[in-house]
């Protein structure tokens, strides 16, 4: 495994984060294809073992469930000094008034919720999941600098928003002496590159790290175009992102496909690759299922591209709307 320092923080983490959401109990309405935690602890040992030592969840995976399993294992299996654990805030985990968002109250509150569930007396990355409209972005910023002052979190992050959104949370920390956010985790792959135009600029000026999420798109980079799985055919957030423009998108594929086999090598070890090779790309989270994709995933790393085969697998993107920030 090889690790780099974690943005413009002396913090180190390993070039892979094991993505947690595919950990927790099935819930009514939730992600169908979710491990249980006998099935869950395999996969989060194995990657201790590959060398991971970053794993990311959030409070409204599998309705906390997930947070419950990854902290058990981890408890189990690592050093905690040794690992760096990131958690997000904002989804809704309740009905009726102050269920969800980005108000002080909430923010507040379901830290010392995730903690509980996680088992730990902090977090090493405090993320915002989205962007709060209905919350000044004045006091989100002040209550996470609280969060990480009082102890309970190292560092803040952000993921999934407009450019300016993020340029505009950064101003506000920095303006009022509040704890900036060191991390980005966006929505980026080959056939998903929107990023590109605003964010990743802005997070390589600001030495902002950025762990893209989706970094297969669901999958769809490394499987042959008829090929489906259970949650191919079950995620309705997958279809969301990526049925619109599959015309276009596979193409792509099929490069990816092509180059792979000219490399003797497994597809993902192409998609990983290019998304390694870009600025200030830290970290991509990498969700598995299956022992195999966790270690086919690490093997992306001993695959450098070159740049004529980077521009075999970019020219033929076309623009697509925008998923992820809203």
């Amino acid at each position: 495994m090889d690790y780099i320092k974690f943005g413009n923080t002396g913090m180190d983490v390993s070039r892979f984060c094991l993505g947690c959401m595919s950990f927790g109990e099935v819930m009514p309405g939730g992600h169908q294809w979710v491990l249980d935690e006998e099935n869950s602890r395999p996969i989060i040992k194995r990657a201790l073992e590959l060398g991971i030592n970053f794993f990311d969840t959030a409070n409204i995976y599998a309705n906390g469930t997930s947070e419950e399993i990854t902290g058990r294992a981890l408890k189990d299996f690592a050093n905690r000094d040794e690992i760096v654990l990131a958690t997000k805030v904002w989804g809704r985990m309740h009905q009726g008034p102050n269920g969800g968002g980005l108000s002080r109250k909430s923010i507040l509150s379901e830290i010392d919720k995730s903690l509980k569930r996680l088992g730990t007396d902090y977090v090493d990355l405090y993320i915002i999941h989205r962007w709060d409209y209905n919350t000044p972005i004045e006091e989100t910023m002040e209550a996470l600098h609280d969060v990480v002052k009082s102890g309970k979190a190292r560092y803040i992050g952000a993921s999934a928003m407009f450019a300016w959104q993020f340029q505009k949370a950064l101003h506000v920390a920095e303006k009022n002496g509040w704890t900036r956010f060191v991390s980005m985790q966006n929505h980026l792959n080959l056939i998903y590159r929107e990023e590109e135009r605003e964010m990743m600029p802005l997070c390589k000026d600001q030495k902002i790290a950025s762990t893209p999420y989706s970094p297969l798109a669901s999958g769809r980079l490394i499987r042959d175009w008829s090929e489906t799985t259970q949650r191919s055919e079950s995620d309705q957030i997958q279809k969301m992102k990526y049925d619109a423009t599959a015309d276009a998108d596979r193409l792509i594929i099929e490069r990816v496909a092509a180059l792979a086999e000219k490399r003797g090598v497994p597809r993902i070890h192409i998609a990983l690759a290019w998304l390694l090779q870009k600025d200030n790309v830290a970290a991509p989270i990498i969700g598995a299922t299956k022992l195999s994709q966790l270690e086919d995933a690490v093997g992306a790393l001993s695959v450098k591209l070159s740049p004529e085969e980077i521009s075999f697998l970019e020219e033929l993107y076309v623009p697509h709307p925008v998923v992820g920030a809203s």
